[in-house]
C-alpha cells in the first residue's frame, strides 16, 4: 500500500509500505480520510514520536476490511471513526483512571503505525461505528473535537462565562462551538491572522478580533484558553485572566517554549493555571456529538488532498493556511 512517511527529522515522503494484517482484537480500516494536526508538525520535527521513521496519522476514520480473531463486534463493511490512544492500562496512571497521561503513552500515528496511509490498523475496541447519516469522510473531525470535549471537562465551566480564546484555526473554533453549548455569556476570539476569524464570525463569536486590546473588559475574562501553542500568544493570554479565573493550555506548544508567570498575581487572584492532554473517556462523547451536528464539517474542512500532496499539506498547514486539512487516500 501507499503511505506517508516521515524518515528523519523534516524527511517526509510516500512510499510503498507492507499491507496491514489484523491480530487477535484488531481491525484494517480502509483510510477514508486523515485529518492533520500540529502533532503531525511536532513529530516532523523529530518530537514524540521515540523512533523514526513513522506514518503519522492519528485523525482518521474510514472502512472495516478485514477483522481479527475474537471479533465480534465489528463487522467488514462498517463505517467508523478511530480513537488513536493505546494506553497501557498498567502504569500509575492508567490504574487511577487517568490513561492519557500514561507512563508508556503510545497512539496510533504517533508510535505506531498511522492513517496517513491508504489502510491502517487499530485495536477493535478503539473504534466506534458510525451512524448512517454521518459522513465518513468528514468523521476524521470526531478526533480533535474529543480532544475539545477533554478540554471542557478539565475546564467544569459555569453557565455565564466570558471566555476568551487564542486561535481560530480548527481546535480553537471546536472550543468556540463547546463553550456557545456549555452556556457561555459571551467567547471572543483572538488571531494575529485576519483572515482565519471569518470562520469564528460564521460560527457566531461574540468578538473576533487581531488583539484582545480592542474588546472593552477591564475585569478581564473568566475562562482564557490558547489554542494555539504559540509562546508569545500563551505570554498574552495568561495575563487576560480575571480574578478568579482560569486559563487553559490546549494548543500544544513546542518542548523549547517558555512563559513568565506572577505568583502573588495568582495566589492573590486565585487564578487557576492548568492544561488538557489529548483524549480521555472523550471519544465516544465527541462521536455522539458529532452526529448531532454539533460540527459543520463545511465550515471546518478547508482542504481535502489527495496522499500523494502529503507533504505540501503539511506545509500548508505549517504556514497557518487554511482549517482542517484532510487527506483522501
Amino acid at each position: 500500500m501507499k503511505a506517508a512517511v516521515i524518515s528523519s527529522p523534516g524527511v517526509v515522503s510516500v512510499e510503498s509500505v507492507e499491507d496491514p494484517a489484523p491480530g487477535p482484537r484488531e481491525v484494517v480500516v480502509k483510510v477514508a480520510a486523515c485529518g492533520l494536526c500540529g502533532t503531525d508538525l511536532h513529530i516532523l520535527q523529530g518530537e514524540f514520536a521515540p523512533t523514526l521513521p513513522i506514518v503519522p496519522g492519528h485523525e482518521f476514520a474510514g472502512e472495516v476490511v478485514a477483522v481479527g480473531t475474537g471479533v465480534g463486534e465489528l463487522s467488514i463493511g462498517d463505517q467508523v471513526a478511530v480513537d488513536p490512544s493505546l494506553p497501557c492500562h498498567e502504569c500509575h496512571y492508567c490504574r487511577i483512571g487517568r490513561s492519557n497521561l500514561c507512563e508508556h503513552f503510545a497512539a496510533i500515528g504517533v508510535t505506531v503505525p498511522g492513517a496517513a496511509a491508504e489502510f491502517a490498523l487499530a485495536p477493535a475496541a478503539n473504534c466506534v461505528r458510525l451512524p448512517v447519516h454521518i459522513r465518513t469522510q468528514d468523521a476524521a473531525l470526531i478526533e480533535p473535537l474529543s480532544c475539545a470535549v477533554r478540554g471542557y471537562d478539565v475546564l467544569r465551566s459555569r453557565l455565564a462565562s466570558n471566555v476568551l480564546i487564542y486561535g481560530s484555526g480548527t481546535m480553537g473554533l471546536m472550543m468556540l462551538e463547546l463553550a456557545k453549548r456549555t452556556g457561555a455569556a459571551s467567547v471572543d476570539v483572538v488571531d494575529i491572522n485576519s483572515e482565519r476569524l471569518t470562520a469564528a464570525r460564521l460560527l457566531g463569536c461574540s468578538n473576533a478580533v487581531t488583539a484582545a486590546d480592542e474588546i472593552e473588559r477591564p475585569r478581564g475574562w473568566d475562562v482564557v484558553i490558547d489554542a494555539t501553542g504559540n509562546e508569545r500568544a500563551i505570554q498574552e493570554a495568561l495575563g487576560r485572566v480575571g480574578k478568579g479565573g482560569t486559563y487553559l493550555q490546549f494548543g500544544v506548544a513546542d518542548y523549547a517554549a517558555r512563559a513568565t508567570i506572577e505568583p502573588y498575581r495568582i495566589y492573590n487572584q486565585e487564578i487557576t493555571i492548568t492544561g488538557s492532554m489529548a483524549v480521555l473517556h472523550s471519544y465516544e462523547r465527541a462521536a455522539e456529538l458529532f452526529a448531532t451536528g454539533v460540527l459543520d464539517p463545511q465550515v471546518f474542512i478547508s482542504d481535502r488532498l489527495p496522499l500523494a500532496d502529503y507533504a505540501a499539506a503539511l506545509r500548508q498547514f505549517q504556514a497557518g493556511k487554511g482549517r482542517k486539512i484532510v487527506i483522501t487516500p
